[in-house]
């Protein structure tokens, strides 16, 4: 295999890997800059993940995304009437609703499934070929061959970078994150406006848990959110809340993600494996520890009163 080729895989690779990511990040970016950090992104994920399996298998794939976004919304519903609505703490409610996800999940999934879980029987989305685009050297196969969720993911990029900055709807999400007083003061209502906000960040992680069913994985697995939520979180940070800096900083994680797949591959020797599997969280600590103090967060970011 050439040099190209293997760097057309390896792209590919991350592309594919940043796609749920990228999802994740884009809508807790949304959810940041109203003020609220979702911590029970991980859970709608999860949700995400079995939401879209179990509906695969009855409406299709295109069903899956949809009902994947549902019940990734409904756990951020359910995170958004705590925090919003009655002002709990933004931490300790969205660990709270992480765990009741995970454990839901897990004891749906055996319900519905059985011991002997759902297989490789679930449909999955084929790719979908740009003609000449596809076609490019290198990158035409990475970015240009891909599910549907992947343009997606690059299509809410640029739509949600143009929408905070030239939109009245954008504007006061951002007011809400900066100074809700005087988005008060504005006529603007910053309870509502953060509770669509975590709504919107929900069914995009719903649609992250649903693209690793019907996209990648191609089954369901307990716990298959594997970190991610967390991991989507940094990239926000990462991103500096820019829709196109967390589009970035998506594929600089999955770029890591598909570095310890081929680091495995190659077989080194004396090198244990744990190591590479750890590659993504170690850069997630990176980034949150080289952040700190430098990005420019929300300055409501948090806050319950």
């Amino acid at each position: 295999m050439s040099a190209l080729d293997v760097g057309s895989a390896f792209l590919e690779s991350t592309v594919r890997t940043a796609t749920p990511l990228a999802l994740a990040a884009l809508g807790e970016c949304v959810s940041e800059r109203a003020g609220v950090i979702n911590i029970g992104l991980e859970g709608a994920i999860i949700a995400g993940a079995l939401g879209g399996t179990v509906a695969a298998g009855i409406l299709g794939v295109g069903g899956g995304f949809v009902v994947g976004a549902l019940a990734g919304m409904a756990i951020a519903a359910l995170f958004a009437w705590f925090t919003v609505g009655m002002r709990a703490d933004q931490i300790i409610t969205g660990t709270a609703v992480t765990l009741f996800a995970l454990g839901l999940t897990g004891t749906l999934y055996r319900s519905v499934f059985g011991d002997a879980g759902v297989a490789l029987t679930t449909p999955t989305a084929g790719d979908i070929a740009i003609p000449g685009l596809s076609h490019i050297p290198l990158i035409g196969q990475a970015f240009f061959a891909q599910p549907v969720m992947t343009y997606v993911a690059m299509l809410m990029a640029l739509l949600l970078g143009w929408w905070m900055r030239h939109t009245h709807a954008g504007l006061a999400l951002r007011a809400v994150g900066e100074y809700p007083e005087a988005a008060v003061a504005a006529g603007i209502a910053p309870r509502r406006v953060q509770a669509l906000a975590v709504l919107f960040a929900g069914a995009m992680a719903g649609l992250a848990g649903a693209t690793l069913v019907l996209a990648q994985a191609g089954t369901f697995v307990e716990g298959m959110s594997a970190g991610r939520g967390f991991i989507a979180i940094a990239i926000v940070v990462l991103g500096r809340w820019q829709p196109l800096g967390v589009a970035a900083a998506a594929l600089l994680f999955g770029a890591a993600n598909s570095l310890q797949t081929l680091f495995q591959a190659m077989g080194w020797v004396g090198v244990p494996y744990q190591l590479f599997l750890a590659l993504p969280y170690v850069l997630t600590l990176l980034v949150l520890a080289g952040a700190s103090g430098r990005a420019a967060a929300p300055a409501a970011l948090g806050r319950r009163d």
